[in-house]
């Protein structure tokens, strides 16, 4: 992400009305569920596979003159996953990282939602009836929190795919920064965060 600087809120908070904002929210729950009755996997964090066919974190544009980042970004979850985004509200608390692009003025504000197992899984099965399903947003995705013993399958594989702007590195940021990995799992893996 050359170029890419991030942010106090504050500061991005106060640029001109010709910036424009988008949030998005990185869901995440605790599982202790097993896969293959042997690999613990820890978390369930979920991403979507968006309309241009690269992974990104629910959200969107908002607009600041109708109300706070977080009024917008729970508006574009309801739109994006449907009912069950009801059942919560991504707060001022969640907030992790603001960044601006080169070029474009546009500001991408990052949260990140600590849910049930319940809720998640309900986010889950009620995406399909969202509003912008099979639109803006083609299906949702869990994060794979393990690595395998070829070392490639799981995590490593999953990074191998393609993400929409700083998604991939806010996505390593916060497995880091929630202790969402388990200790060594981040051993290798290119967690340079822009800043």
């Amino acid at each position: 992400m050359a170029r890419v600087r991030r942010l106090e809120l504050a500061e991005a908070l106060a640029l001109g009305p010709s910036w424009r904002h988008a949030c998005h929210a990185l869901l995440y729950a605790p599982d202790p569920g097993l896969l293959f009755g042997r690999i613990p996997l820890r978390y369930a964090v979920l991403m979507q596979m968006r309309f241009d066919g690269r992974l990104g974190f629910p959200g969107g544009f908002v607009n600041t003159r109708d109300g706070s980042l977080e009024d917008g970004l729970n508006r574009e979850l309801d739109e994006e996953l449907g009912e069950a985004a009801a059942a919560f509200r991504v707060e001022r608390a969640d907030y992790r990282s603001s960044h601006a692009g080169p070029g474009q003025q546009v500001v991408a504000h990052f949260y990140a939602k600590r849910l049930t197992l319940e809720q998640l899984t309900a986010v889950e099965i009620g995406a399909p009836r969202a509003k912008d399903h099979g639109l803006e947003v083609l299906g949702l995705v869990r994060v794979p929190l393990y690595t395998l013993r070829d070392g490639v399958g799981g995590l490593p594989a999953f990074l191998e795919n393609s993400f929409i702007g700083a998604a991939r590195e806010q996505l390593l940021e916060a497995l880091q920064d929630l202790g969402l990995l388990a200790s060594g799992s981040v051993a290798g893996l290119k967690i340079s965060a822009p800043h």
